[in-house]
């Protein structure tokens, strides 16, 4: 009603308590009433701020006093009549009560920053409809944990969130949910790198990158196959430059049908930074330090060597990885899950998903051979040796050869003086053993990765020393003394020989 004022919150909660009173009981219980009032006793009113009239009226039983509120009577009501507006007062009135919220608003056009900031909303732009709007991940809300979509995804803010879906019909949601798609969480969309206020060129624009994307889901007798549980988003960004790459993985599961169907999901917003190549700190300088990461090249940027790392349920984490230390020997495994849509058929497939999951974002491509290598000198770098699997199966007609074991081998040796030896890496290879892969047979794939460091140097002879003078010791107390006799002895015997020279020399001078 046009004017009309609604009725305070203190007498709505008040009349809903009326209805389970005693008093009203009481009365319901005679059939009829005997005033057209709901009551309550007065002791359960506490406080009443309204400005309508209240009675306090005597319970016909003799009992306490009670709080009563007129019902069903039109001249009693709580809605006062609106005053009638003339053409000669609505100025008065409106100079009277007319505020800027009669007006339209501006619209206002949203400022943006020069680069992201940390919590800021990430923004997206969808080129079918030149739409822009933000990347969302889902939370819970509530006590039951359903999901709200409505949450945007803060930059920086890596974290994980959970939340149950519920579906009255789960037949229909199947194929018409977008919560349910993968495609809606990549595909006709792209991120952009920074805030703009201006035209999205496409220089700003990057792609989000589906690694190993599952099929659309559709129903398959009373199931819904290929449904999305888990969604995780990776996103490198590289400072005030903004955002440089997205990816996007998914796992997926299948509902029954039934009378309440439900589906708890996953979504996981990870951020990474991308290094320059001059700010990637040194493994050694110039050979490598033991423990120290290993340095590696993929299309000319220098990254650390990486291998597969075990979540706690035993599958491969999809983001996290183990750093190769120099040095240090290791062993890991996991398993990975495969799509069950494309097991039966698509071989390569598989064994593409394979080796993608061994080599990781950062492909090895060359090595550093010292742990000071900069990316700019050629002759710091060698090539990763990679032996494959063979495509073909061994007595298997319906088999698939899939690598289930990496082995990273690396040959080291110590140069220089001696003094000071230098370690560096003389060569490396990556060979792949395979084993035959049974189509629907396994939904998770085993694979272990094993690096071996072998120390290669060849030590020269040690060098022979400058020699040393013979002491003698004494073999009785008798020595000193034979010494000093010896020295008396020849003293003597060389005072005659003088004497006779001198003799000779003067015999002949005088002649």
């Amino acid at each position: 009603m046009r004017g009309s004022r609604a009725v305070p919150p203190q007498l709505l909660l008040m009349a809903s308590l009326l209805a389970l009173s005693p008093a009203g009981a009481a009365q319901r219980s005679r059939g009829s009433r005997s005033v057209s009032q709901v009551c309550v006793e007065k002791s359960l009113i506490f406080r009443s701020n309204t400005p309508y009239s209240t009675d306090i009226v005597s319970d016909p039983g003799g009992q306490d006093p009670l709080f009563c509120v007129q019902l069903d009577d039109s001249k009693l009501n709580y809605f006062q009549q609106p005053q009638d507006i003339q053409e000669s007062d609505f100025a008065e009135f409106l100079e009277k009560y007319g505020r800027h919220s009669f007006l339209a608003p501006s619209q206002v056009q949203p400022s943006f920053s020069a680069f992201y900031r940390a919590g800021d909303p990430i923004l997206i732009y969808f080129d079918s409809s030149s739409v822009l709007s933000v990347l969302r991940q889902p939370i819970k809300m509530g006590a039951s944990g359903l999901c709200v979509d409505g949450n945007p995804a803060g930059f920086l803010d890596s974290k994980s969130t959970s939340c149950t879906r519920i579906f009255a019909n789960l037949s229909k949601s199947c194929m018409t949910d977008p919560a349910l798609d993968a495609a809606s969480y990549y595909h006709d969309f792209t991120v952009l790198k920074v805030p703009i206020n201006d035209t999205v060129m496409p220089s700003m624009k990057v792609n989000v990158t589906a690694v190993s994307p599952p099929g659309a889901p559709h129903m398959k007798d009373s199931t819904c196959i290929n449904v999305v549980s888990e969604v995780t988003y990776e996103i490198e960004y590289s400072g005030t430059s903004g955002i440089q790459s997205v990816s996007v993985q998914f796992k997926v599961s299948n509902i029954s049908v039934n009378s309440r169907s439900s589906l708890q999901q996953h979504f996981t917003m990870h951020f990474r930074t991308r290094t320059l190549s001059h700010m990637l700190p040194r493994s050694g300088n110039p050979g490598y330090i033991t423990e120290a990461p290993l340095l590696i090249a993929n299309s000319g940027a220098k990254q650390h060597m990486s291998i597969l790392r075990s979540e706690s349920d035993g599958s491969c984490s999809q983001f996290l990885r183990h750093t190769v230390q120099f040095g240090r020997n290791m062993r890991t495994g996991c398993k990975i899950s495969l799509s069950p849509i494309l097991e039966d058929s698509n071989c390569s497939y598989i064994q593409q998903k394979l080796y993608k999951a061994f080599q990781g974002m950062n492909r090895t491509e060359d090595f550093a051979v010292t742990g000071s290598a900069h990316s700019t000198q050629a002759e710091e770098w060698m090539t990763v040796l990679i032996e494959n699997c063979s495509v073909e199966a061994v007595n298997c007609t319906s088999c698939c050869m899939v690598p289930v074991t990496l082995e990273i081998q690396i040959l080291w040796t110590k140069v220089g003086l001696l003094s000071s030896p230098q370690a560096q890496v003389v060569g490396t290879r990556h060979f792949y053993q395979c084993q035959p892969l049974k189509f629907l047979n396994m939904s998770m794939v085993p694979v272990t990765t094993i690096v071996t460091f072998t120390d290669m140097t060849d030590w020269p002879e040690p060098p022979r020393g400058q020699p040393q003078k013979h002491w003698k010791l004494p073999f009785d107390i008798f020595f000193p003394f034979k010494v000093a006799m010896n020295v008396e002895r020849t003293y003597r015997g060389d005072l005659a020989g003088y004497l006779l020279l001198i003799l000779l020399m003067s015999s002949i001078f005088c002649f």
